[in-house]
């Protein structure tokens, strides 16, 4: 049986998606919807009020129902059986909330065609779907690793159109996720924190439901493929054979999205059984990079491509928008320069210094969590490991040059095994919930000074307290507690 406050919650969120829906179909991401939109232009449209209408009404719905359930869903299986209904809406709506799966399709097409996605633009190369494309992206290589590449070319192959190569990569994002979701139980009994707080907060977000259900963006299977490596090296770390398996799997994850590098290291760390010694680190972790390596030359070389993909990340930047932190920060030096005369050009400086930091921020966090695997012992380790891990994506996400409202789902996926705390994460991922319209307009091209300002105040408060708490918290108290195993009822299944 399951408190008349759940049901509630679960079909107030179904009445959300399904409203979502239908915002897709009035005025999703659809082919032939018009370019170079914005706000205003969508709400003159002859459906633009019912569009918008339904679009904020169901976000709100399913961002309220997913985040009254913070605490964890009454069992694991209601979790699943929740999500499950919320996302059946969205698998049925044109694309929303963004046009990279155009892009996809035509760099599938591209490939497909004996054409080296990494060398051209989807234009130049002669997609007959270019035009779907959002135009930033016409041009530019594509910065996806080659397992996505050859997924995509399949969809294409397969699909016999656009509609048919859409509808596949879908089912790829699906897939992706229904891995993820068979991994997330063991892994958060793993981590010690309920089943059903982690299935909740993952698979019911809004975030995942809009972006990597109806979006079909491809971080649901780096998400898919990055649970599944980190579970095999958590559950049987002291086996060789199984290692080298959560290398590759953790390889093909690099291989679609390349993010999912910052992970490598803290899954080492989850691997070693016993003491955290330089010999165990090289031993155990000399295997899992064995497999890594081995996934990323063996897909590179079947490919066909090399290693050109590395050099297609490079123009993932060619957006500029306030949610990036560090472009947010360069924006108010820009401001702040043309009130002197001056003309700063800060924008690339502060993306570099972003990234150099975050080789020092992600070295610092290593170290931290190969110091508290040392004084917490055994039973702790997974979730020091898986913490660290998630952090790393945390520090990756928000220093990164560019930030997308579904590159929140990376650091989700392993706070939601991890975090004691929820409230500091949630609100940002439900606050990103809000930044795109149906037909993929990001909001942020339209407050860019306003939010440049925001960012960077809420930036200074967040860095202000972080030294702040650092001084009144010992030493010794620094590392993450020791989990506790789940209760029974965690494993409960109800209705």
């Amino acid at each position: 049986m399951t408190a008349p406050g759940a049901s509630l919650t679960r079909y107030a969120g179904l009445l959300g998606a399904a409203l979502l829906a239908v915002a897709g179909h009035l005025g999703g991401a659809l082919p032939d919807a018009p370019l170079g939109v914005t706000p205003l232009s969508i709400g003159r449209a002859p459906d633009g009020p019912a569009t918008l209408t339904c679009w904020l009404a169901g976000t709100a719905l399913l961002v309220g129902a997913w985040w009254s359930l913070r605490g964890g869903a009454p069992s694991t299986r209601w979790a699943y059986v929740t999500a499950g209904l919320w996302a059946l809406p969205l698998l049925v709506t044109p694309p929303l909330g963004s046009r990279d799966v155009y892009s996809y399709a035509c760099q599938g097409w591209t490939y497909a065609h004996g054409v080296d996605p990494y060398a051209v633009g989807v234009a130049a190369a002669g997609c007959p779907w270019s035009e779907t494309v959002a135009p930033i992206w016409r041009d530019t290589p594509a910065p996806y690793g080659p397992v996505f590449m050859l997924l995509a070319a399949l969809a294409v192959h397969l699909g016999g159109g656009l509609t048919g190569t859409l509808v596949l990569l879908r089912v790829t994002a699906v897939a992706g996720l229904l891995l993820a979701a068979l991994c997330l139980p063991r892994l958060a009994r793993a981590a010690g924190v309920p089943p059903r707080r982690a299935v909740w907060l993952l698979l019911a977000c809004p975030l995942v439901g809009v972006h990597l259900v109806a979006g079909a963006h491809n971080d649901a299977v780096m998400v898919g493929l990055l649970l599944c490596g980190l579970l095999v090296a958590v559950r049987r770390p002291a086996r060789p054979a199984a290692l080298l398996l959560a290398g590759a799997l953790l390889g093909l994850a690099v291989t679609v999205k390349a993010s999912a590098v910052v992970v490598v290291p803290f899954a080492v760390l989850a691997a070693v059984r016993g003491r955290h010694t330089v010999r165990a680190l090289l031993r155990d972790g000399g295997w899992l990079a064995g497999g890594l390596l081995g996934a990323v030359l063996v897909t590179s070389a079947l490919s066909g491509l090399g290693f050109g993909w590395i050099g297609g990340l490079t123009r993932s930047g060619d957006s500029e928008q306030w949610t990036s932190p560090p472009t947010a920060v360069g924006f108010v030096v820009d401001y702040a320069g043309e009130l002197v005369g001056r003309d700063p050009q800060a924008v690339p400086v502060t993306r570099a210094v972003a990234l150099l930091l975050l080789v020092g921020v992600l070295a610092v966090l290593w170290w931290r969590a190969c110091r508290g695997l040392r004084e917490s012992g055994e039973p702790a380790h997974p979730r020091v490991a898986l913490h660290g891990a998630a952090l790393a994506l945390v520090a990756t996400v928000v220093l990164s040059p560019v930030f997308h409202p579904w590159y929140a789902t990376w650091p989700l996926a392993l706070l939601a095994l991890t975090a004691t705390r929820t409230t500091w994460f949630l609100l940002p991922v439900a606050a990103a919930t809000f930044l795109v319209l149906p037909d993929g307009t990001n909001l942020a091209r339209f407050t860019k000074a306003p939010g440049a300002l925001a960012m960077t105040a809420v930036l200074l408060a967040v860095l202000v307290w972080c030294a702040t708490r650092l001084r009144r918290v010992p030493r010794a108290d620094r590392t993450p507690p020791t989990p506790t195993a789940p209760r029974p009822d965690d494993r409960q299944v109800g209705g």
